[in-house]
């Protein structure tokens, strides 16, 4: 995708956090959105703080009713014939406890917004993508794909492999209409997705381990930003990646790797 050229471009929880940060990016390269969020005055806004004369379209949500997400994308369609970027950003966090402890409907909650919202929002995005080819990239996390010490994750990071394993699917499927797929798995980033973690019980659920002395060096130990995260995701947007497709890109300052 060139910086040059004006996009259509789908954030999937634009409302806070990540998907903030990339509609703002987005927005000031002068590309057109379509912002979804069940949060609609969070949506509303994000809208009023953003200039300009690029147009705006809300869409207030659910994203694990897939009746709700095929329609706001068939009326995203019906307005703009084309999709050219979509951003599968939402997810929560949902409870984090010992297996005998993980309540079986906050397991279902969890991975039918993160994994299974992903699924809808790609699915029915589809036929505007396949119009004029695009770039598709998911937010999982580290965890679940390299990082296995955070006890009591088993829903979300369960949740986030298997969009790992969705997007590298797909990466190939989805070659020949010349539409890339690729996952950023952000490490500690300050966003607001820690609200909605219920914590039960962990030290049960957690290895006793202890690290070495010190914090991660690149970024001292701070969480990174939504920011650059969001830098990130719209590189792999842009015609800089247009040979990058099936790709996993860790944005964590190397946190995975020290307590992986």
């Amino acid at each position: 995708m060139s910086h040059a050229a004006i996009r259509n471009i789908l954030v999937k929880g634009a409302g806070s956090g990540i998907g903030r940060a990339v509609a703002r990016q987005f927005h000031q390269a002068g590309h057109r959105l379509a912002l979804l969020d069940y949060d609609r005055p969070s949506l509303e806004k994000l809208q009023s703080e953003l200039e300009g004369a690029s147009p705006i379209r809300l869409y207030e949500t659910d994203i694990s009713d897939a009746a709700q997400v095929e329609t706001a994308c068939q009326d995203l369609l019906h307005h703009w014939a084309t999709i050219d970027v979509v951003v599968a950003n939402a997810g929560v966090n949902g409870q984090w406890a010992p297996l005998d402890e993980l309540e079986v409907d906050q397991w279902r909650r969890t991975l039918a917004i993160n994994l299974n919202g992903t699924f809808y929002t790609i699915k029915f995005a589809l036929p505007g993508l396949k119009k004029r080819g695009g770039a598709v990239v998911v937010t999982s996390s580290i965890n679940g794909v390299r990082v296995f010490s955070s006890g009591g994750a088993t829903a979300y990071s369960a949740s986030k492999a298997g969009q790992v394993g969705m997007a590298k699917m797909l990466a190939l499927e989805l070659a020949p209409h010349k539409i890339r797929v690729n996952v950023v798995c952000p490490g500690a980033i300050d966003t607001e997705i820690d609200q909605s973690t219920e914590r039960t019980d962990l030290d049960r659920a957690r290895q006793p381990v202890e690290y070495p002395a010190g914090v991660v060096p690149l970024n001292e130990g701070n969480p990174g930003s939504a920011e650059q995260v969001a830098e990130v995701i719209c590189y792999l947007c842009s015609d800089q990646a247009s040979l990058v497709t099936g790709s996993v890109v860790f944005v964590d300052g190397a946190e995975s790797l020290l307590q992986g």
